[in-house]
Protein backbone atom coordinates (compact mmCIF):
# COMPACT_ATOMS: atom_id res chain seq x y z
CA UNK A 1 0.00 0.00 0.00
CA UNK A 2 1.26 3.47 -0.90
CA UNK A 3 1.64 5.84 2.03
CA UNK A 4 1.52 9.65 1.79
CA UNK A 5 4.93 11.30 1.58
CA UNK A 6 5.56 14.76 3.01
CA UNK A 7 9.03 16.04 2.16
CA UNK A 8 9.14 18.02 -1.10
CA UNK A 9 7.62 21.42 -0.39
CA UNK A 10 7.61 22.60 -4.00
CA UNK A 11 5.75 19.48 -5.18
CA UNK A 12 3.24 19.82 -2.34
CA UNK A 13 2.68 23.49 -3.15
CA UNK A 14 1.80 22.60 -6.75
CA UNK A 15 -0.46 19.75 -5.64
CA UNK A 16 -2.61 21.30 -2.88
CA UNK A 17 -0.64 24.08 -1.22
CA UNK A 18 -1.81 26.61 -3.80
CA UNK A 19 -5.44 25.75 -3.04
CA UNK A 20 -4.83 25.90 0.70
CA UNK A 21 -3.85 29.54 0.25
CA UNK A 22 -7.29 30.27 -1.21
CA UNK A 23 -9.02 28.63 1.76
CA UNK A 24 -6.79 30.34 4.34
CA UNK A 25 -8.06 33.91 3.89
CA UNK A 26 -11.73 32.94 4.30
CA UNK A 27 -10.84 30.72 7.26
CA UNK A 28 -9.06 33.57 9.08
CA UNK A 29 -11.94 35.97 8.48
CA UNK A 30 -14.07 33.90 10.82
CA UNK A 31 -11.65 33.87 13.77
CA UNK A 32 -11.65 37.53 14.85
CA UNK A 33 -8.25 37.42 16.58
CA UNK A 34 -7.11 40.99 17.38
CA UNK A 35 -3.82 42.39 16.01
CA UNK A 36 -0.60 42.02 17.94
CA UNK A 37 -1.15 38.42 19.03
CA UNK A 38 1.06 35.33 19.02
CA UNK A 39 -0.22 32.63 16.67
CA UNK A 40 0.77 28.96 16.43
CA UNK A 41 0.37 27.22 13.06
CA UNK A 42 0.46 23.43 13.61
CA UNK A 43 1.24 21.35 10.54
CA UNK A 44 2.40 24.53 8.83
CA UNK A 45 3.61 22.72 5.71
CA UNK A 46 5.06 25.15 3.18
CA UNK A 47 3.77 28.17 5.08
CA UNK A 48 0.50 28.83 3.22
CA UNK A 49 -1.52 29.59 6.34
CA UNK A 50 1.34 31.35 8.14
CA UNK A 51 1.86 33.74 5.23
CA UNK A 52 -1.86 34.56 5.20
CA UNK A 53 -1.83 35.22 8.96
CA UNK A 54 1.06 37.63 8.46
CA UNK A 55 -0.67 39.41 5.60
CA UNK A 56 -4.19 39.61 7.03
CA UNK A 57 -4.09 39.74 10.85
CA UNK A 58 -1.11 41.92 11.85
CA UNK A 59 0.26 39.41 14.38
CA UNK A 60 3.13 40.07 16.76
CA UNK A 61 4.55 36.64 16.03
CA UNK A 62 3.71 33.39 14.24
CA UNK A 63 5.31 30.07 15.16
CA UNK A 64 5.00 27.32 12.57
CA UNK A 65 5.51 23.67 13.50
CA UNK A 66 5.60 20.68 11.16
CA UNK A 67 6.95 17.15 11.47
CA UNK A 68 8.50 17.30 7.97
CA UNK A 69 12.06 18.61 7.85
CA UNK A 70 11.62 19.29 4.13
CA UNK A 71 8.45 21.30 4.62
CA UNK A 72 9.96 23.36 7.43
CA UNK A 73 12.94 24.21 5.24
CA UNK A 74 10.63 25.17 2.40
CA UNK A 75 8.50 27.34 4.69
CA UNK A 76 11.59 29.17 5.94
CA UNK A 77 12.59 29.90 2.34
CA UNK A 78 9.10 31.06 1.31
CA UNK A 79 8.16 33.12 4.37
CA UNK A 80 10.87 35.66 5.13
CA UNK A 81 8.91 37.94 7.47
CA UNK A 82 10.92 38.31 10.69
CA UNK A 83 7.78 37.74 12.77
CA UNK A 84 7.60 34.11 11.58
CA UNK A 85 9.69 31.23 12.89
CA UNK A 86 9.46 27.56 11.91
CA UNK A 87 10.56 24.41 13.67
CA UNK A 88 10.20 20.66 13.38
CA UNK A 89 7.80 19.19 15.90
CA UNK A 90 5.00 16.72 16.60
CA UNK A 91 1.43 17.99 16.85
CA UNK A 92 0.81 15.42 19.60
CA UNK A 93 3.61 16.81 21.78
CA UNK A 94 4.00 20.48 20.98
CA UNK A 95 7.33 21.99 22.10
CA UNK A 96 5.64 24.88 23.94
CA UNK A 97 4.66 25.46 27.57
CA UNK A 98 1.07 25.74 28.75
CA UNK A 99 -0.83 28.94 27.85
CA UNK A 100 1.94 30.08 25.50
CA UNK A 101 0.02 31.50 22.51
CA UNK A 102 -3.10 33.52 21.79
CA UNK A 103 -4.39 31.45 18.87
CA UNK A 104 -3.73 27.96 17.54
CA UNK A 105 -4.58 27.10 13.94
CA UNK A 106 -3.98 24.14 11.65
CA UNK A 107 -4.57 23.96 7.90
CA UNK A 108 -5.10 20.67 6.04
CA UNK A 109 -2.98 18.72 8.52
CA UNK A 110 -5.21 17.14 11.15
CA UNK A 111 -6.25 14.15 9.04
CA UNK A 112 -2.61 13.10 8.75
CA UNK A 113 -1.83 13.23 12.47
CA UNK A 114 -1.99 9.84 14.20
CA UNK A 115 -4.31 10.15 17.21
CA UNK A 116 -5.81 13.52 16.25
CA UNK A 117 -7.53 13.79 19.65
CA UNK A 118 -4.09 14.03 21.26
CA UNK A 119 -3.18 16.84 18.88
CA UNK A 120 -6.32 18.85 19.65
CA UNK A 121 -5.71 18.33 23.38
CA UNK A 122 -2.26 19.85 22.80
CA UNK A 123 -3.83 22.78 20.97
CA UNK A 124 -6.02 23.40 24.01
CA UNK A 125 -3.05 23.08 26.39
CA UNK A 126 -0.80 25.66 24.74
CA UNK A 127 -3.43 28.34 24.06
CA UNK A 128 -4.14 31.04 26.62
CA UNK A 129 -7.54 31.29 28.35
CA UNK A 130 -10.25 32.44 25.91
CA UNK A 131 -7.81 31.96 23.02
CA UNK A 132 -9.01 30.70 19.63
CA UNK A 133 -8.33 27.14 18.49
CA UNK A 134 -9.27 26.43 14.87
CA UNK A 135 -8.50 24.19 11.92
CA UNK A 136 -9.64 23.36 8.43
CA UNK A 137 -9.52 20.06 6.53
CA UNK A 138 -10.55 19.11 3.02
CA UNK A 139 -13.96 17.52 2.61
CA UNK A 140 -12.34 14.47 1.07
CA UNK A 141 -15.55 12.45 1.09
CA UNK A 142 -17.62 14.74 -1.11
CA UNK A 143 -16.33 18.26 -1.59
CA UNK A 144 -12.77 18.03 -2.98
CA UNK A 145 -13.52 17.41 -6.65
CA UNK A 146 -9.94 17.16 -7.92
CA UNK A 147 -9.41 14.14 -5.67
CA UNK A 148 -12.89 12.70 -6.13
CA UNK A 149 -12.31 12.52 -9.89
CA UNK A 150 -8.87 11.00 -9.37
CA UNK A 151 -9.93 8.21 -7.01
CA UNK A 152 -13.05 7.36 -9.02
CA UNK A 153 -10.86 6.89 -12.10
CA UNK A 154 -8.14 5.00 -10.22
CA UNK A 155 -10.61 2.55 -8.67
CA UNK A 156 -12.17 1.64 -12.02
CA UNK A 157 -9.32 -0.65 -13.14
CA UNK A 158 -7.85 -1.15 -9.64
CA UNK A 159 -10.37 -1.68 -6.81
CA UNK A 160 -7.49 -1.62 -4.31
CA UNK A 161 -7.15 2.09 -5.00
CA UNK A 162 -10.43 2.69 -3.19
CA UNK A 163 -8.73 1.64 0.05
CA UNK A 164 -6.35 4.61 -0.28
CA UNK A 165 -9.07 7.18 -0.94
CA UNK A 166 -8.88 9.89 1.75
CA UNK A 167 -12.66 10.14 1.73
CA UNK A 168 -13.01 6.71 3.30
CA UNK A 169 -9.78 6.68 5.32
CA UNK A 170 -10.14 9.97 7.18
CA UNK A 171 -13.33 10.39 9.23
CA UNK A 172 -12.03 13.71 10.56
CA UNK A 173 -12.97 15.25 7.20
CA UNK A 174 -16.61 15.20 8.36
CA UNK A 175 -18.24 18.07 10.36
CA UNK A 176 -19.55 15.94 13.23
CA UNK A 177 -16.15 14.31 13.78
CA UNK A 178 -14.42 17.69 13.86
CA UNK A 179 -16.94 19.11 16.30
CA UNK A 180 -16.54 16.09 18.58
CA UNK A 181 -12.74 16.50 18.69
CA UNK A 182 -13.07 20.12 19.81
CA UNK A 183 -15.73 19.39 22.41
CA UNK A 184 -13.80 16.43 23.84
CA UNK A 185 -10.72 18.67 24.21
CA UNK A 186 -12.72 20.93 26.52
CA UNK A 187 -13.06 23.81 24.08
CA UNK A 188 -16.19 25.94 24.13
CA UNK A 189 -18.26 27.89 21.60
CA UNK A 190 -17.51 25.21 19.00
CA UNK A 191 -18.74 25.81 15.47
CA UNK A 192 -18.13 24.15 12.10
CA UNK A 193 -18.67 25.74 8.71
CA UNK A 194 -17.95 25.04 5.06
CA UNK A 195 -15.35 27.06 3.17
CA UNK A 196 -15.56 26.72 -0.60
CA UNK A 197 -13.23 27.83 -3.39
CA UNK A 198 -12.85 27.03 -7.06
CA UNK A 199 -9.75 25.16 -8.18
CA UNK A 200 -9.06 26.28 -11.74
CA UNK A 201 -6.53 24.34 -13.80
CA UNK A 202 -5.21 25.96 -16.98
CA UNK A 203 -5.50 22.67 -18.84
CA UNK A 204 -5.29 18.93 -18.28
CA UNK A 205 -1.50 19.06 -17.88
CA UNK A 206 -1.92 21.55 -15.04
CA UNK A 207 -4.32 19.10 -13.36
CA UNK A 208 -2.31 15.92 -13.98
CA UNK A 209 1.30 16.99 -13.39
CA UNK A 210 0.93 17.57 -9.62
CA UNK A 211 -0.10 13.92 -9.23
CA UNK A 212 3.40 12.96 -10.40
CA UNK A 213 5.13 14.77 -7.53
CA UNK A 214 4.80 12.01 -4.94
CA UNK A 215 3.47 14.30 -2.17
CA UNK A 216 0.19 13.06 -0.68
CA UNK A 217 -1.94 9.94 -0.91
CA UNK A 218 -2.95 10.19 -4.57
CA UNK A 219 0.52 11.12 -5.88
CA UNK A 220 2.05 8.36 -3.74
CA UNK A 221 -0.35 5.90 -5.38
CA UNK A 222 0.71 7.10 -8.85
CA UNK A 223 4.36 6.35 -8.01
CA UNK A 224 3.42 2.67 -7.50
CA UNK A 225 2.02 2.29 -11.01
CA UNK A 226 3.97 0.91 -13.94
CA UNK A 227 4.05 3.20 -16.96
CA UNK A 228 1.23 1.43 -18.87
CA UNK A 229 -1.12 1.66 -15.86
CA UNK A 230 -0.12 5.28 -15.27
CA UNK A 231 -0.83 6.15 -18.89
CA UNK A 232 -4.20 4.40 -18.74
CA UNK A 233 -5.15 6.35 -15.62
CA UNK A 234 -4.11 9.62 -17.22
CA UNK A 235 -6.17 8.90 -20.34
CA UNK A 236 -9.19 7.87 -18.30
CA UNK A 237 -9.04 11.11 -16.30
CA UNK A 238 -8.59 13.18 -19.47
CA UNK A 239 -11.76 11.64 -20.87
CA UNK A 240 -13.82 12.14 -17.70
CA UNK A 241 -12.89 15.59 -16.43
CA UNK A 242 -15.16 18.54 -17.35
CA UNK A 243 -13.20 20.75 -19.75
CA UNK A 244 -14.23 24.33 -20.56
CA UNK A 245 -14.19 25.65 -24.15
CA UNK A 246 -10.86 27.38 -23.44
CA UNK A 247 -9.33 24.09 -22.24
CA UNK A 248 -9.41 24.97 -18.56
CA UNK A 249 -10.79 22.66 -15.88
CA UNK A 250 -12.85 24.24 -13.10
CA UNK A 251 -13.56 22.11 -10.06
CA UNK A 252 -15.13 22.90 -6.70
CA UNK A 253 -13.14 22.47 -3.51
CA UNK A 254 -14.73 22.47 -0.08
CA UNK A 255 -13.05 22.42 3.30
CA UNK A 256 -14.62 22.14 6.74
CA UNK A 257 -13.45 24.76 9.22
CA UNK A 258 -13.86 24.25 12.97
CA UNK A 259 -13.21 26.75 15.70
CA UNK A 260 -13.58 26.92 19.46
CA UNK A 261 -12.32 28.90 22.43
CA UNK A 262 -10.30 27.84 25.45
CA UNK A 263 -12.12 28.17 28.78
CA UNK A 264 -11.56 31.47 30.57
Amino acid sequence: MAHPVWADGDAYETYVGRWSRLIAADFLDGLYVPPGRHWLDVGCGTGALTSTILADTDPARVTGIDRSVGFVGNARARVTDARATFQVGDARALPLPDNAVDAVVSGLALNFVPEPARAVAEFARVVRPAGAVAAYVWDYAEGMAMMRHFWAAAAQPDPVAAELDEGSRFPVCQPDALRALWVEAGLGEVSVRAVEVSTVFADFTDYWTPFLGGQGAAPAYVTTLAEPERTALRELLAARLPVEPDGSIRLAARAWAVRGAAPE
